[in-house]
């Protein structure tokens, strides 16, 4: 196979100055809703990069759990890797793909823990075998075999039968942007790119060059 003859031509929408709302957020929360109306796969699926305490970025996917007012909230294990990075260097980069729509979304920002309250909302909602396996994996940690992870689950659901409490190693992030990009596919790699910057207590918004 011959990567160099893989490519794809952009025409389905445009993107101008104008098509954009004044508030990021806003305009983030606009394209999101179209993505799930869309029925893209996985719409809320993004790719959170972060940088280790050895200087070397790291990357993986996660799910966006909410929109909020301040920024995009997250959740994770605090002990992971990610959650060791981030303890580390509070700042982050996220990127969204919605090749349905031929878009992207990137965010660049600071990323703080949400607090324990919302936390705590949130862990309820999830489904019984989802809380327990918050408190049975090791997250990041190398271990014997997957019989070891699967002991430890078993240990859990014995102990919290029926409530399960919300580890205190496990909680929400939320990331708060300075810097958005929305892209827009378009024909012969001309693509539409709209960023706004965070400067002076308000949003700069401008085109860049594909």
């Amino acid at each position: 196979m011959n990567l160099h003859d893989i490519r794809q031509d952009y025409s389905s929408q445009s993107l101008n100055e104008e098509d954009c709302t004044a508030q990021p957020l806003e305009q983030f929360q606009r394209w999101l809703s179209e993505a799930m109306q869309a029925k893209v796969n996985e719409p809320t699926a993004m790719n959170l990069a972060t940088v280790g305490d050895n200087g070397r970025p790291q990357a993986r996917i996660v799910l966006l759990k909410e929109v909020a007012a301040e920024g995009l909230v997250f959740f994770s294990n605090y002990q992971s890797r990610k959650g060791r990075a981030m303890a580390h260097n509070p700042y982050a980069a996220v990127t969204f793909f919605w090749p349905e729509l031929e878009r992207q979304v990137r965010m660049e920002g600071i990323v703080q823990q949400l607090n324990n309250t919302d936390s705590d909302a949130y862990f309820k909602t999830r489904p019984y075998t989802s809380r327990i396996g918050a408190w049975a994996s090791q997250q990041s940690e190398v271990i014997s075999s997957k019989l070891e992870l699967m002991t430890r689950a078993t240990k859990f659901a014995a102990k919290y039968l029926l409530a399960v409490p919300r580890p205190p190693h496990w909680g929400g992030y939320v990331l708060i942007p300075d810097q958005f990009e929305f892209w827009q596919g378009r024909p012969s790699r001309l693509h539409d790119r709209i960023q706004y910057i965070w400067q002076n207590n308000n949003w700069i918004r401008q085109r860049l060059a594909p």
